[in-house]
């Protein structure tokens, strides 16, 4: 008699679903899908041409898991703990794929307990609420972190991710600065990634949208005291996402740069991906909003120096002293958030050659400078959840200044937008930094 594998059973079981719920599922998206030849076509008449990438700008420090952390998870012992029918949800339109607002039928746990030995086994189940104690650490002290990643179905209607190890690492830095444990990246991508393939209808049939990937990490020992966490639960939740900021008509956003706002300051964790960057910075994107402005121009020190725009990184394009292009950026010192789009931008602009490419603070008398001079070209904001927002307005000390980035007739922002997306929705084929979902 034959034998039949877990695997086998699970996938079995999961096509029986599918096929019994098929007729009251609707794909993500409601276009009709381009012949894989008109997207070819759309993408040979880009004037992006495809080459070979240097693979990190900046390499990732390595994570080393403390001893007292104990014995690491492993995604072959990860449980699957299907939604019934009755849990399952329906798919929601691509014109209202509000940023969070639809989450998919199941998420991933894996709970840590010290006095257990540390991590417990991986488990895939419905999408349910958390329960823990009202004196959980993550309610009282923020200890938490997360990420923020996506799935990409390409054009071949493979699905893939974009450069996970990147945000592991950073992932994993976060939870040594927070106090919590340290976990093995590459397990957890590999459990993500059998999660995404049982809600893969979730991830949209478009290049409109994706899907967002929330790992999450959280102490939840149910003890009162400023102090590290002895249990902790690291888990993913997915939803199916659109565009993320609201741009004018011309597809920019418009900017608030008041120096009375820090967003970060030296010795802090503004480098870290912790919840608690985020929730003081809530009150003064509303005043931006009341002036009519999209995001906000986070500035550092006397000087005024550029250090972020809203949750993304910033770039710069001018004509510097030598006559030169040059794409600037902030230093990672600490200030910033180290974004894998960004190291993806820089690797990519050292790799064209055709433009100088540095990392350096620049203060925002340097921009108005440059303005007036006709040598500013282009300000934009990096970042997962945009990939790439061009900036046209900034109101500095009550007087706006409007940038060029629109008026380029190539610009380099589009350039680079359309070589990352060609990368994630796999226009360009085998690249490095395309991880493919099987």
């Amino acid at each position: 008699m034959a034998t039949v594998s877990t695997k086998q059973v699970f996938r079995i079981q999961h096509r029986l679903l599918r096929k019994v719920f098929q007729q009251h599922l609707r794909l993500c998206s409601n276009q009709s899908l381009r012949t894989k030849q008109q997207l070819q076509d759309d993408y040979d008449n880009c004037y992006v041409e495809p080459q070979e990438t240097a693979q990190f700008a900046t390499p990732p420090e390595k994570i080393v898991h403390d001893q007292d952390v104990g014995p690491q998870f492993s995604a072959k012992d990860l449980g699957v703990r299907l939604a019934a029918p009755g849990q399952l949800q329906p798919k929601p339109d691509a014109d209202d794929l509000g940023f969070g607002k639809h989450f998919t039928d199941h998420m991933l746990k894996v709970f840590y307990h010290k006095n257990l030995g540390g991590w417990q086994k991986p488990e895939i189940t419905p999408l349910e609420n958390l329960v823990m104690h009202p004196a959980a650490k993550v309610l009282h002290y923020a200890v938490e972190l997360f990420e923020g990643m996506k799935a990409y179905r390409g054009v071949d209607g493979k699905i893939r991710l974009f450069r996970p190890d990147m945000n592991m690492s950073r992932m994993n830095l976060t939870a040594r600065r927070s106090g919590l444990p340290t976990f093995d990246g590459r397990e957890y991508v590999n459990c993500m990634a059998r999660l995404i393939s049982i809600d893969q209808e979730w991830v949209p049939h478009t290049e409109a949208a994706s899907l967002y990937i929330r790992p999450t990490l959280i102490g939840i020992d149910p003890t009162l005291g400023v102090a590290s966490s002895d249990s902790a639960l690291l888990y993913t939740i997915l939803c199916p996402v659109g565009t993320y900021f609201k741009a004018d008509t011309s597809g920019a956003v418009s900017l608030l740069a008041d120096p009375k706002y820090t967003r970060a300051w030296p010795g802090g964790v503004g480098n870290r991906k912790m919840g608690s960057n985020y929730a003081p910075t809530i009150n003064v994107q509303k005043e931006a909003s009341k002036k009519g402005l999209q995001q906000v121009l986070w500035l550092y020190g006397d000087d005024h120096q550029l250090t972020e725009v809203g949750t993304m990184n910033i770039f710069m394009l001018h004509v510097n002293e030598q006559g030169e292009k040059e794409l600037v950026t902030p230093p990672l010192d600490g200030l910033i958030l180290p974004g894998i789009t960004r190291d993806s931008i820089l690797a990519l602009g050292r790799q064209w050659g055709q433009f100088k490419v540095t990392e350096r603070k620049f203060t925002m008398p340097e921009v108005i400078q440059l303005l007036e001079k006709g040598r500013l070209l282009e300000l934009f904001g990096t970042g997962t959840a945009c990939v790439v927002s061009p900036i046209n307005r900034i109101h500095y000390l009550d007087q706006d200044y409007y940038i060029p980035t629109m008026d380029q007739e190539k610009p380099v922002f589009q350039k680079l937008c359309d070589t990352l997306t060609g990368i994630q929705y796999g226009k360009i084929k085998d690249h490095p930094w395309a991880v493919t979902i099987d």
